[in-house]
């Protein structure tokens, strides 16, 4: 029997996108929690011919069905035309609620996402969360294998995520026509891996696969639509030194991550934890602001001259600087930043997440076991003790 994990996603009575990457658990979600509805499943390939050759079948299906109120559409993005007649049907005004899932925003992009704009908003998933796990959470299993909910429900986590960056390749990559050199595409997921919490090269990663930076650039964006990364901007609101202009680049989930860095005899393991660690963090945040209604923007903070912090979680609800290091002992040294960005910023709350076990208090920096604060971050509280 499957466990059904309750998420702290919550619906809209409304019409709505939710997007979210494959394995989040978009289907499972609206299999459990809404009942009674149309679904039309883009991913079966008959399904898909069907809508693809003839998107106004949608309608004719909506209308001979009076009784259901709620339209689902799973992959939305594999039949983009079926937009225009979902508009349509939006602007008769009968109170049908359409669900529309989607693992890419890059054809709908291009082909009519502005087009219902204000009628259907977008909402996302995301991978689990530690307290949504509760009692289930494993900081170390999290570590080392991410919070895809795919993966954290495998009897094998290890042989399903060795497939997952695979299988995106195949279906929506290659199958979608993305890229005209797949091989050259491997070369870069494995490559920018290495950029994974760090500022953001785009040259750098260009000579590593040897390509043009433009096709960097262009493959990167393909990331983004697919949902697999995202970037943070540099923090520079008021500032009063010099801060670098690159992002920050992460990969969604630390499991993911692990799955796609290439690790020899050369590679330092402490690095690549530090890294995953850094990411665990990135996505809780990513998801708590999400499920807050993004009412939040994150960013991280760096200097020219080398001052750096990681998260900077700034909006009308908390103002937090978080600095995050793999390691079990605090030493003067690791606060030195939060210290340079209190004193510009005196109104932000500090913390300074390690993976030591005590909490501690120093100068008003507020030192956390990292699980403890993971734990704690909940999308119905918008602060953390």
């Amino acid at each position: 029997m499957e466990i059904i994990i309750p998420r702290f996603f919550s619906p809209l009575k409304e019409s709505f996108f939710l997007f979210g990457p494959r394995g989040t658990g978009k289907t499972t979600w609206l299999r459990t929690n809404v009942k009674n509805a149309l679904w039309i499943d883009l991913l079966e390939p008959d399904i898909f011919r069907t809508y693809n050759a003839r998107p106004e079948r949608l309608r004719e299906l909506v209308l001979a069905n009076p009784r259901k109120h709620t339209i689902i559409i799973d992959e939305i993005q594999k039949a983009p035309e079926l937009l225009s007649v979902i508009h349509a049907l939006i602007e008769r005004k009968q109170q049908w609620q359409f669900i529309l899932t989607g693992s890419s925003a890059r054809k709908l992009k291009r082909t009519g996402v502005d087009l219902l704009a204000g009628r259907v908003l977008k909402l996302s998933l995301h991978p689990f969360m530690a307290a949504e796990l509760s009692n289930a959470f494993n900081f170390d299993n999290a570590l080392k294998h991410g919070l895809l909910p795919l993966v954290v429900m495998a009897p094998n986590p290890d042989k399903v995520l060795k497939t997952y960056a695979a299988l995106y390749v195949r279906e929506e990559v290659q199958m979608e026509g993305l890229v005209r050199n797949i091989g050259n595409f491997s070369r870069f997921l494995e490559a920018v891996s290495f950029s994974h919490g760090s500022v953001l090269n785009i040259s750098n990663v260009a000579r590593e696969c040897e390509v043009e930076r433009k096709v960097v650039e262009g493959y990167i964006a393909i990331l983004e639509d697919l949902l697999l990364a995202f970037r943070l901007p540099i923090f520079t609101k008021r500032a009063q030194r010099a801060t670098v202009t690159h992002p920050k680049f992460y990969y969604f989930d630390a499991g993911v991550f692990r799955s796609l860095r290439p690790a020899g005899p050369l590679d330092r393991p402490n690095e690549i934890d530090g890294a995953a660690l850094e990411g665990l963090v990135a996505q809780h945040l990513i998801a708590w602001n999400a499920y807050r209604g993004e009412h939040n923007k994150i960013y991280f903070w760096r200097t020219r001259s080398g001052a750096e912090v990681d998260f900077i979680v700034y909006g009308p609800e908390v103002f937090w600087a978080i600095e995050v290091k793999n390691t079990s002992r605090l030493r003067p040294e690791d606060l030195k930043s939060l210290y340079t960005f209190k004193k510009e910023y005196p109104e932000c709350r500090t913390f300074f997440l390690y993976r030591g076990q005590e909490r501690l208090l120093r100068k008003n920096i507020l030192c956390l076991p990292c699980e403890e604060f993971l734990r704690q971050l909940h999308p119905k509280k918008k602060t953390v003790k």
